[in-house]
């Protein structure tokens, strides 16, 4: 491969979604909608959350985790590329893409890290209810995020340490709208094999430990459920895990497309599709699946708007 030194390269060309000069307002005005439905949904959450003291309990504390990390993760990505859409420029600083892979790579893995404990929360409410504020009390639940933000960190700066040993050409094009990790070492001119030995492995690892536990989980309440001799009871307590079963089979669902499209096809445009189903469109929908389907979340958004009403 083209040998050349990194510290040369100032700037990437990010390709984006499409070239075509007719689309660019379409694309502009469609994503910032995105962008704020996002963050006002998600900031909705966390407030509702943090105010009303009747969803001061684990379940809810893990949502509010999750809404952040959502609006950190939207706004990676999204940001760059309405300012580059806007200004007519494809252009990203080197740092800034080291950057963006930094932060992509943590708040995509803390947004799988807190599905998992989610549903490990689920898994101790239904199965061992009286052990539920024994063993879910708020230093373990605390302990549980510092662990994945810890574990997520790490990763994350090994793979822009070794992104950092990369060597890359003058005029390098990536294929996206965002820095993706996966791109950049596709036109890396420098050996890629040790990056890509750990980003398979981490991907694996961070990947399917937390499906694992996420699919044990939801066996073991599954099997609860079986047993439970009451029909109400057993629609209670599965009704619980139905906000949350749909935003996983959102969130793995959109990122086994993007992980099937990059492997299976040589089609960049279905990969690109795939990337904005996972990392735009699940964000924005996950307020909207826990406020819709979640009957102590409508009642505390109807408190909330009562009391802001009052105030008024």
């Amino acid at each position: 491969m083209e040998t050349g030194n990194h510290t040369e390269v100032s700037e990437f060309l990010l390709l984006g979604l499409s070239d075509d000069p007719e689309l660019q307002p379409l694309l502009f005005g469609m994503f910032l909608s995105m962008y704020l439905v996002t963050i006002l949904g998600n900031l909705l959450i966390i407030l509702v959350v943090s105010s009303d003291s009747h969803l001061h309990t684990p379940m809810y504390y893990f949502l509010s985790n999750l809404s952040f990390v959502d609006i950190c993760f939207i706004s990676t990505t999204i940001p760059k590329m309405l300012v580059n859409i806007q200004a007519q420029s494809k252009n990203i600083s080197y740092i800034g893409c080291l950057i963006q892979v930094y932060f992509f790579t943590i708040f995509v893995g803390m947004d799988n890290f807190l599905l998992t404990v989610m549903a490990y929360d689920r898994y101790v409410a239904i199965c061992h209810p009286l052990h539920y504020t024994v063993v879910m009390n708020p230093r373990f639940c605390g302990l549980l995020v510092l662990m994945s933000w810890f574990i997520i960190f790490c990763v994350s700066l090994v793979h822009t340490l070794l992104m950092r040993q990369l060597t890359f050409c003058s005029g390098t094009e990536i294929s996206h709208f965002f820095c993706d990790l996966a791109e950049i070492l596709k036109v890396a001119c420098s050996e890629t094999f040790i990056n890509n030995i750990f980003l398979y492995v981490a991907t694996a690892l961070l990947g399917m430990f937390p499906l694992t536990g996420i699919l044990f989980s939801y066996s073991q309440i599954v099997s609860s459920l079986v047993r439970m001799a009451s029909t109400r009871g057993k629609y209670k307590a599965f009704s619980t895990c139905g906000s949350h079963l749909c935003v996983v089979s959102l969130f793995c669902g959109t990122g086994l497309g993007v992980y099937l499209s990059s492997a299976l096809t040589y089609s960049s445009q279905k990969s690109l599709i795939a990337s904005v189903m996972y990392t735009v469109v699940t964000p924005m929908l996950n307020p909207f699946i826990y406020s819709l389907r979640n009957k102590d979340v409508k009642g505390a958004l109807r408190r909330l708007f009562s009391r802001a009403a009052c105030c008024s």
